[in-house]
């Protein structure tokens, strides 16, 4: 996960900029304009994402950003490195995929060899932005430590646990959660727990420092949580269950809301908020989660291309959801099949580019049904060469797992349903 999502971005894309005069700007495909063309093409695929209070750097709302960051846009899309989309087309059927076609990167360098025309202002397309900051509308609940967390300006990454009382006598079917990080310079990610024996609350007795929450070692609560409701890293954007399924939160259960921070150099202040979204329609199928991870990585200094896997029997019959899968900065590939027991397979996911900068959860356009004795099996890559510009350690150390960013994992997270 990144460390810096916002300034990371904004700076290799200044990298990418320096490099622009690539493009063959002389002879457009086509005569294109804003209004008509490109705009539905951004509305669609790029302004979700930049937008004001959102992940990216800058702003693509209206020609005039749009023109600005022109050059840009043509050559990100054409290396396919914009719009983020990681998992490999074909292997697996996801909604939303969010891809151009080769026609559609084709206008937008045209566009480029137009000087970037407007076209007719009456043209361009009204765009439907959120009716409040939250990505999928105004949460039904809205939970966060009282106040903001203070932390130090140097030293090892933290892991704070902030436990929150739902305070309802009810079960609560969650359809969906959003995340808002309070300052994006210092959250690397949050995960969100169930505790339904109060075992976070103990912890929390135990802490002295005068803030809320406590500190646990190992990228877990401390104890066995009850459950999970998922989490955020950068560019992981919230989606809607399907009709039917949510996740349960029992009542009086606390949610242990696990913010990890990467150090910024001075010292910060962080109020995360978690927006949760409730079912008003009957529940059939509660949402669990898998996470099937392997320990084991031991990757050698120099190691350019390092493999290792993970094999998990599926217990009982179920019907996967989601997947989203989980690496540090030296993590290159990941592939996901699962084999049935007559021997057939079933790919999942493959992502032969993985990017730190974004974590993204890949919703399957049709579930997935796995039957009993099913094996879902994990392949992983990665560099540890000093040519992997993204290593953070120069030059290159033996790389084990670890909670730290400059430390690795190895981890799907699939969401499914119980047959």
């Amino acid at each position: 996960m990144v460390r810096q999502p916002l300034v990371l971005g904004a700076i290799g894309l200044s990298c990418i900029g320096i490099a622009l005069g690539g493009i063959n700007t002389t002879k457009p495909v086509k005569k294109v304009n804003y209004a008509e063309h490109v705009a539905p093409i951004l509305n669609r695929s790029c302004v979700p994402c930049h937008r004001p209070n959102e992940v990216a750097p800058f702003s693509l709302i209206g020609y005039d950003n749009a023109k600005k960051w022109a050059r840009m846009i043509a050559k990100v899309s054409d290396s396919r490195l914009m719009p983020p989309w990681k998992a490999e087309h074909g292997y697996g059927e996801f909604q939303d995929e969010n891809r151009l076609t080769n026609s559609e990167i084709a206008t937008l360098k045209a566009w480029v060899g137009t000087g970037a025309e407007r076209g007719d202002k009456k043209k361009e397309p009204k765009l439907v932005l959120p009716a409040s900051d939250w990505t999928l509308g105004q949460p039904d609940m809205i939970v966060s430590p009282s106040k903001a967390f203070k932390l130090d300006a140097e030293g090892d990454d933290v892991y704070r646990n902030f436990v929150i009382k739902t305070n309802s006598d009810q079960p609560i079917w969650v359809k969906a959660m959003d995340v808002h990080p309070g300052n994006r310079k210092v959250v690397h990610h949050v995960i969100v727990f169930v505790d339904n024996n109060g075992m976070s609350d103990k912890l929390a007795a135990k802490t002295t420092d005068g803030q809320e929450g406590y500190v646990s070692q190992g990228g877990g609560v401390g104890f066995l949580p009850s459950g999970a409701l998922g989490g955020w890293a950068p560019g992981l954007r919230p989606i809607m269950n399907a009709q039917g399924t949510a996740f349960k939160v029992n009542p009086g259960a606390r949610l242990v809301v696990q913010v990890h921070y990467h150090k910024s150099g001075k010292p910060e202040e962080d109020l995360t908020k978690v927006g949760l979204y409730v079912a008003k329609e009957p529940i059939d199928k509660e949402i669990h989660l898998a996470w099937i991870m392997n320990f084991g990585l031991n990757i050698p200094a120099g190691e350019s291309d390092y493999k290792i896997a993970r094999n998990y029997k599926v217990p009982t019959d179920v019907t996967l959801r989601f997947v989203l899968p989980h690496m540090h900065l030296l993590g290159r590939k990941m592939e996901a099949h699962v084999v049935l027991p007559d021997g057939s397979e079933k790919p999942l996911i493959k992502v032969n580019d993985w990017d730190f900068n974004w974590q993204l959860m890949y919703a399957y356009k049709e579930p997935i049904k796995i039957p009993k004795g099913s094996t879902i099996v994990v392949n992983a890559q990665y560099d540890n060469s000093a040519n992997n510009l993204r290593n953070p350690n120069s030059p290159p150390k033996r790389v084990t797992w670890g909670e730290q960013t400059t430390d690795e994992m190895f981890l799907l997270v699939a969401g499914y349903t119980r047959d």
